[in-house]
């Protein structure tokens, strides 16, 4: 099986082949990304970046520096994942240092996996730089451990986007944090509680973490739905379903 940093010969031998890194920035703030991130950003000729990515980071690149937007909303991608990755195999095709800048960890609900396939099969060398996941840190700007002893020895982290099996999701006895969760929170919350997790099983909103924007809200399956709504909190949030969001309060 391939890995990161393997390359496969699908290049002419006299066509010039840069390097495609995927870099994870981490959860919002400029200083939350890896100093070999950086370093990766600082060296770059080409920036892909996400709309989650630090972009403050960019500010300071040479004028000779492309920086291409290719973020994306809910239900809106102006630029689909497919000519992402035609965007990084043609650049780096050219002989370019090709930094591709996400937002939390490319592996962890990024689709970077999906990239690095794409540069494989074009033969194009690509590397890997891991992020602080918001799965991990947005808790933790709220004061919430995913974890703690006597409380919660595991935590589960699912995307919002895909239909789960609320059956054995309400089974889970530990932390669960959920990203890209907010369009379908109180859908969510009615479900687990269906499926028999506790109504008041303890549940934190946390929107725009580590930026001035942060903000949270708190309740339980039963409540915080209404409270998200009445407090006008939106995307980018995680949602932490648990005890542990009590235990720090």
């Amino acid at each position: 099986m391939s890995r990161v940093g393997a390359v496969t010969q699908n290049v002419q031998a006299d066509q010039p082949v840069g390097r495609v890194v995927l870099v994870g920035g981490g959860p919002g703030a400029d200083d939350l990304i890896t100093v070999r991130g950086m370093r990766a950003i600082e060296r770059a000729d080409v920036v892909v970046a996400d709309r989650l990515a630090p972009r403050g980071l960019l500010r300071d690149l040479g004028p000779g520096t492309e920086i291409i937007d290719v973020g994306k909303t809910p239900h809106h991608h102006p630029v689909p994942q497919d000519e992402i990755n035609a965007l990084l195999v043609d650049r780096a095709r050219s002989g370019k240092y090709v930094v591709r800048l996400k937002g939390g960890d490319p592996f962890l609900l990024g689709r970077g996996g999906e990239e690095v396939l794409a540069c494989h099969a074009a033969g194009v060398p690509v590397e890997l730089v891991p992020g602080v996941t918001s799965a991990l840190s947005a808790p933790a700007a709220a004061g919430i451990p995913v974890t703690h002893r006597g409380v919660s020895h595991g935590v589960l982290i699912i995307s919002g986007h895909d239909d789960l099996d609320v059956d054995v999701l309400a089974q889970w006895p530990h932390t669960v944090v959920v990203l890209m969760g907010m369009g379908r929170l109180r859908e969510l919350a009615a479900n687990l509680t269906h499926a028999g997790r506790a109504s008041d099983t303890p549940v934190a909103v946390v929107q725009s973490a580590w930026t001035p924007q942060q903000r949270e809200v708190t309740g339980t399956l039963d409540t915080i739905a209404d409270r998200v709504d009445a407090a006008g909190v939106g995307n980018p949030a995680a949602v932490i379903i648990g005890a542990v969001t009590e235990v720090l309060r």
